[in-house]
């Protein structure tokens, strides 16, 4: 009460103070020896101190108005406040009257900043009262804004989405060369690189108009702050669900650093297949939630995006950051390519999403790791070939078969061949002795000097960087095959091995990378050896079955003849005990190898046969040309056998 007879007292020493001086004015007035001009003054004086009063009783009055109307809309929210449910989900009539009850509190503090208020006057305490107020219900119209946004979030549902789990195809630690399965493990996981930008729902729709009209509110009454801050918590952890979801892990570069390779390799794939989903759908959509609730405050819009979708896409470029700087094993090539194309192919995605200036350094960031990744590429890249080149072995490959170095390099640059674009682009702008970093030693065909000089062959990037890594292949089988004792096993391996490298490059798209030229040139090579292995193996042996060049047969003793049967029985079974445990896994080339050699032995053992059967028993013709010729079908089967083994068929 204290107060109001404060107040009332203040009201009536004003009404006092213009009460007297009107009775002044009118006192001088009536003074006869006033002049004209002072009678002008004080006329206006009386009108002006009327006016005062006319301001003042209106003043008061709106005073009264807006008082009367405070204690209507403070009831209404101070009820809203006793009722500890939430607003919005109670009838919907009663959320639109808080927000108009709170509307029009904030429209009665406007009036009474607009009035000329006395510093300790009632108008005062209104105006205190009202902010009270208005901030009361601006921390309601917050908690309804969160509670909102979590509790209409729609669940994010991957699963049509397919991934699938590569960790049976893991590739061992080690530069590592395996049987033909190896093959397949270094297969691409099938990854869309151009899919369909999906907008979904992340909150219900049904709610959108409200959480705008409350943001517009909080905005219109000076609470943005406290608004947006609401907003980036709830979306945030909206966010950090998401990526749960797909199965992403907060990993220090450390913890990276530190993880054993399968693990590691498994994460990495599931990485490229949650970072596009990531990007192209849950952004895509959290973004246009952002402009619809804060579409109408411009920088706001960008800002709250940012802040929310930060610490999750921070997450997601770390783990891309920590592969980058982690050991460069020729294992890694093709995981460090599928992130640096799946970053690559998002970048616009992400400098749309983050263009503004408040998102640049999202935008710095992103940048940087895709760098990275394409310097670890390149750097990856040189590391498989300096693995080829210092690869050795201290014995010989067992049957002179297709070694596991051949089948490695081949299927690996095979495999590239999915990524040319990309290894052309990150290639073409560094030294090309640099990337095919081949010495005379490892070459002695010199062959990256023949490529230097056939620059005017437009050979790209990465078809200089595949001839040079098949030249340091070609040199290590080389050297491989001097292990082998038998000159004949040594030019088998060499037809095996390039062979098969023919046959890869004709058969794949790296005929493309490699020309009909390089093909032509090895399809002569592995026939040369074919040659050199026929001479070693079968030339002594022929030549027992040879006259000398005397034509008559009479002139050679039996005895001679039975010698030289009995010798070439002899070698022939021990080349078939030794050859038939040799192997040429092509069934194409074995059998034209069987052909070949069965035309010139079974040939020239049948004119010798012929010529002398008459001058010798039968029981000295051990083997027919036509078992002999059956006999031939069993070399190269990789499993030895005898002659003289009766069941060796």
């Amino acid at each position: 009460m204290g107060d109001v007879d404060a107040v009332d007292q203040e009201l009536e020493g004003e009404e006092n103070l213009v009460a007297a001086a009107k009775h002044l004015v009118r006192a001088l007035g009536s003074n006869k020896n006033l002049t004209s001009n002072m009678k002008k003054v004080l006329a206006d004086l009386g009108s002006q101190l009327s006016t005062m009063a006319t301001i003042r009783d209106d003043k008061a009055e709106e005073v009264s108005e807006i008082e009367e109307q405070l204690n209507i809309f403070q009831e209404k929210i101070m009820s809203g406040e006793a009722d500890q449910s939430m607003i919005w989900h109670s009838v919907p009539n009663e959320s639109s009257g808080y927000l108009d009850a709170v509307d029009e509190i904030r429209k009665l503090i406007e009036r009474l900043d607009s009035l000329c208020l006395n510093k300790n006057g009632h108008e005062k305490e209104l105006l205190r009262r009202a902010h009270d107020v208005l901030q009361m219900a601006m921390g309601r119209l917050e908690e309804e804004f969160r509670h909102m946004l979590v509790q209409n979030r729609q669940p994010f549902e991957p699963e049509h989405m397919s991934f699938r789990s590569s960790e049976e195809d893991i590739m061992d630690e080690s530069f590592s060369y395996g049987d033909d399965s190896f093959e397949e493990s270094l297969q691409r996981d099938s990854l869309s690189r151009t899919s369909e930008e999906i907008i979904i729902d992340l909150v219900d729709p049904d709610v959108i108009p409200d959480l705008r009209g409350i943001a517009n509110l909080m905005f219109l009454s000076n609470y943005d702050h406290e608004c947006c801050q609401a907003y980036v918590i709830a979306r945030k952890d909206a966010l950090d669900e998401c990526l749960f979801i797909l199965e992403m892990e907060k990993l220090s570069i450390e913890d990276v650093l530190k993880m054993e390779w399968g693990n590691l390799n498994s994460k990495i794939k599931r990485w490229v297949w949650a970072t596009k989903i990531f990007v192209r759908i849950y952004l895509a959509s959290e973004k246009l939630l952002c402009e619809q609730i804060f579409g109408e405050f411009g920088p706001v819009n960008a800002a709250c995006f940012v802040e929310a979708s930060k610490a999750s896409m921070l997450q997601l470029l770390n783990f891309g950051e920590a592969v980058s700087i982690g050991p460069h094993k020729p294992e890694k090539l093709f995981c460090i390519l599928d992130m640096y194309e799946v970053l690559a192919d998002l970048l616009p995605d992400i400098d749309a999403l983050y263009a503004d200036n408040v998102g640049s350094p999202i935008r710095i960031e992103y940048h940087e790791v895709l760098r990275r990744l394409g310097d670890s590429v390149r750097v990856t890249f040189m590391e498989f070939e300096n693995a080829i080149a210092s690869y050795t072995t201290s014995s010989p490959f067992a049957g002179g078969g297709i070694h596991h170095l051949t089948k490695y390099v081949m299927n690996y640059i095979r495999t590239l061949t999915d990524y040319s674009e990309t290894l052309n682009f990150l290639l073409k702008n560094h030294d090309k002795e640099e990337i095919c970093s081949l010495s005379a030693d490892e070459n002695p065909a010199k062959e990256v000097e023949n490529l230097n000089r056939s620059s005017s062959c437009n050979f790209s990037p990465m078809a200089l960087c595949y001839r040079s890594i098949t030249s340091i292949l070609e040199s290590k089988l080389q050297d491989k095959s001097k292990m082998f004792k038998d000159v004949s096993l040594q030019h088998l391996f060499l037809m095996n091995n390039i062979h098969y490298m023919a046959q890869k490059v004709k058969s794949s798209e790296l005929r493309v990378i490699f020309g009909d030229n390089w093909i032509r040139k090895h399809n002569g090579k592995f026939q040369q050896h074919a040659m050199e292995y026929q001479r070693a193996t079968w030339s002594s042996i022929l030549a027992l079955l040879k006259d000398d060049g005397n034509s008559n047969s009479s002139s050679v003793s039996k005895t001679q003849l039975k010698e030289r049967f009995r010798r070439f029985y002899a070698a022939f079974e021990e080349v078939y005990k030794t050859q038939t445990a040799w192997l040429i896994p092509n069934i194409q080339l074995r059998e034209d190898l069987r052909i070949s050699t069965s035309q010139k032995v079974i040939h020239a053992y049948r004119t010798f046969e012929s010529r002398h059967k008459n001058h010798i028993s039968d029981k000295h013709i051990k083997y027919s040309a036509d078992d002999l010729q059956n006999y031939l079908l069993d070399f190269f089967e990789g499993s030895s056998k005898s002659l003289h083994n009766p069941h060796r068929r």
